[in-house]
């Protein structure tokens, strides 16, 4: 106690550096029993510290520093109140600094030593780069796969295989993919290595044919009695040992795909992937993967890709549809607006393509089907609001433009397919609006075309659902703006193809063959919307205004072969307003019982129409003539017209020197000729062959030929052996020309 005592009193007398840079070595009164310990910790220190007892100077030196820090803020409040005050505010925890806070970081920090440092000899050094790597960074060696391993793989596996021998194989399959990314680091981690070629494809080959046969085998023994119920997988009592490298498999797989460019090996890839689906399903990041590959393959790839893409999306989304169905749509839909950005006679049949298989994925869930139709109906809206409110060329073209027209083709066709359903009927009158309001935007006959798809649009809305929309107003309208008795301003020997095109230019109203083809688009709107309509009860009433517009047509329209059009349709038309009439005039039924008018529609739909019989003729007729317009064939291919061939200058002069020459000597022997026979006459017309006449216009007709070979046609001479009868061309009729005697 007395030492104890003494120690305060000594402690007590110091000032605050000397006690600090003492090191706490202090002990307290609460606690004697601890004395021996803190001896003991002490000694213990001293050990290990070479400064000795007196404790590390690195830590009393920042003590020290941490103290007088503290002093300068403590007097701080003296000096400068205000910037004391400020440090309160805003940064309390400089104030409140601690001696331990910096102590603390620094021995954290610091690295105790070794008591004795070993030194590496060379040999050791060798010994560590020579010996293998394992999966923690080092170095391993590698085995180079042979066609004799492979075959010996295949063979062993075709017998039975083992999850030791399924294994083996997988870490090749990952070597040899591994080659087509370039991957350094992955082939020297794996187990194996593929060097040549032929090991690769026969490695590759073994895999995407055999392979999971056997493992199929493996994991049930016996096949299912039911054919069409997918077995999972992780119902197999295998399937814990497997479980890995089948996942670590289906990941090269997607490499696969990703890396191979030759069309026919990635739709073999892609048939595997369609039959390893349900071990996909087990993996969520392995299957999200896959989704995201095959969206890119059904956006960009070739045709046969595209299908194999949109079949192995359509077995997943099938068997996972609360899960992968949504974000699938919503990327498909993405890639589908992206691609539309174009359209072209090549892209066309892609651009239907897709719309049709978005449809199919739309039509397996109504519900998912309805939030998306909502959200983007709702997008199209918005910008069709905005730009019938600010009226500006750039409002314009957000509408006026490829992209807005396929979606709006899109979702015609989704609420189409997937009706009846109540989820999506709600949808038809606004989308319906939203197409009737991209007609009335910019009503002018330089977007004629524009308004010709939507139309078809409507029309196929109208149709499947059994929606009455007023599709025939703008087609007849179109009557009414359009002059076709004015004469055209220009000839163009190519038909416009209506289906790839939004606007026309100043240059196509002035040409025949935009009239030519606006009739026969006209001719084909009103037949198709008229179809639609053909067992309707109320078909001679919705058929008037038609009927009505069609005769003031024909009466006003001086062409005869557009009235020939507009003359069969309207006398079709007005064939089938009669049929419809005398059906409807024997039913007892009154108007406003709609079950017996829908029972009366669909027993005429069944029994047919003369317009739907005449339709159904007209329509293979002319689904034939867009099968040559889409393949970028003219219709006027038939009518053989001839092909101008230019030829080279060289040419052309040595064949002008020949022929010279030899007129020169017809020149000669026509005026021996002449000598003989004075009374023979010239021909006012044409002139000699040897004429000034004849060799002008002979100059005229090589600049102008159109022959195959492409030499000028020249004038026979009364002997059929001279020369100059030997260029084409129809023979002279001085040949057959007779002199009278009162010449």
């Amino acid at each position: 106690m007395a030492a104890a005592w003494t120690r305060k009193r000594r402690l007590a007398e110091l000032t605050v550096d000397e006690f600090l840079a003492s090191g706490f070595d202090s002990e307290s009164d609460s606690e004697p029993e601890g004395a021996p310990e803190a001896e003991t910790r002490a000694a213990r220190g001293a050990a290990r510290s070479p400064d000795g007892p007196g404790g590390s100077p690195l830590a009393s030196r920042c003590k020290g520093r941490a103290s007088e820090h503290k002093d300068q803020l403590s007097r701080l409040k003296d000096k400068d109140p205000e910037f004391y005050k400020f440090l309160q505010e805003n940064d309390q925890s400089l104030l409140n600094f601690s001696d331990s806070d910096s102590s603390e970081d620094e021995e954290d920090r610091l690295h105790p030593l070794p008591d004795v440092l070993e030194e590496a000899s060379e040999e050791e050094e060798d010994e560590e780069d020579r010996a293998p790597r394992g999966p923690a960074g080092k170095r391993k060696d590698s085995a180079s796969v042979t066609l004799a391993m492979v075959e010996r793989w295949k063979q062993a596996a075709k017998q039975h295989l083992t999850p030791k021998l399924f294994h083996e194989v997988v870490q090749a399959f990952r070597a040899a993919v591994a080659t087509t990314q370039g991957e350094q680091e992955g082939t020297e981690t794996s187990k194996f290595q593929v060097t040549d070629s032929a090991v690769f494809n026969a490695l590759v080959t073994f895999c995407i044919r055999d392979l999971f046969g056997c493992l199929q085998e493996l994991l049930f023994r016996k096949a299912p009695k039911d054919s069409s119920r997918v077995l999972q997988p992780s119902s197999s009592p295998l399937w814990g040992k497997l479980r890995l490298d089948i996942k670590a498999y289906l990941s090269s797989v997607i490499q696969l795909v990703a890396c191979v460019a030759e069309a026919t090996v990635v739709a073999a890839v892609l048939q595997h992937v369609s039959s390893c689906v349900p071990y996909f399903l087990t993996f969520p990041k392995q299957c999200r993967m896959l989704l995201k590959r095959m969206v890119v393959l059904w956006g960009t790839g070739e045709e046969t890709l595209r299908v194999l893409a949109f079949l192995v999306l359509v077995k997943v989304c099938r068997h996972k549809k609360d899960v992968f169905l949504s974000p699938v749509l919503k990327q498909m839909y993405i890639t589908y607006v992206r691609n539309c950005r174009f359209t072209s006679p090549s892209t066309l049949p892609l651009v239907s393509f897709m719309q049709r298989t978005l449809t199919e994925l739309l039509a397996l869930d109504a519900g998912v089907a309805y939030q998306h139709a909502f959200l983007y109906i709702r997008q199209l809206a918005i910008h069709l609001r905005n730009a019938m409110t600010t009226r500006k060329k750039e409002t314009y073209q957000s509408v006026y433009n490829w992209q807005f027209v396929h979606c709006l083709y899109l979702w015609c066709r989704a609420l189409s397919t997937i009706c009846p359903s109540e989820a999506l009927q709600p949808l038809i009158y606004p989308l319906s609006q939203v197409v009737i309001g991209c007609i009335k935007l910019v009503p002018t006959a330089r977007f004629y075309p524009l308004r010709m798809h939507c139309v078809r649009a409507l029309t196929l809305l109208s149709e499947s659902t059994g929606t009455f929309i007023p599709v025939l107003p703008f087609v007849l309208e179109i009557f009414q703006q359009v002059d076709f008795n004015r004469r055209p301003g220009r000839m163009s020997s190519r038909p416009i193809n209506f289906a790839v095109i939004l606007k026309l230019s100043k240059v196509n109203l002035q040409e025949k063959a935009y009239r030519d083809g606006l009739v026969e688009q006209l001719y084909d709107l009103s037949l198709e919307y008229l179809h639609s309509q053909a067992h309707s009860i109320a078909f001679p009433e919705l058929a008037l205004p038609a009927v009505l517009q069609l005769k003031s047509f024909l009466r006003e329209c001086k062409v005869a072969n557009y009235c020939r059009q507009v003359r069969q349709l309207l006398e079709k038309v007005q064939e089938n307003a009669e049929h419809v009439r005398s059906l409807r005039q024997r039913v007892s039924f009154g108007v406003s019982d709609q079950r017996a008018v829908d029972a009366w529609e669909k027993r005429t739909r069944e029994e047919g129409t003369p317009l739907t019989k005449y339709y159904s003729q007209w329509r293979k007729l002319r689904d034939r003539e867009i099968q040559l317009e889409i393949s970028g064939k003219e219709r006027l291919e038939d009518l053989n017209f001839p092909e101008v061939k230019r030829r080279k200058v060289a040419d052309r002069k040595d064949e002008d020197r020949a022929e010279f020459k030899d007129l020169f000597d017809l020149d000669s022997a026509e005026d021996e000729d002449e000598d003989e026979d004075e009374d023979a006459p010239d021909s006012p017309e044409r002139g000699t062959p040897g004429s000034p006449r004849a060799w002008q216009r002979r100059e005229e007709e090589e600049e102008v030929s159109d022959s195959e070979d492409g030499s000028p046609d020249t004038e026979a001479g009364p002997n059929p052996q001279e020369p100059w009868q030997l260029a084409q061309g129809p023979e002279d009729e001085l040949q057959d020309l007779e002199l009278s005697e009162d010449d």
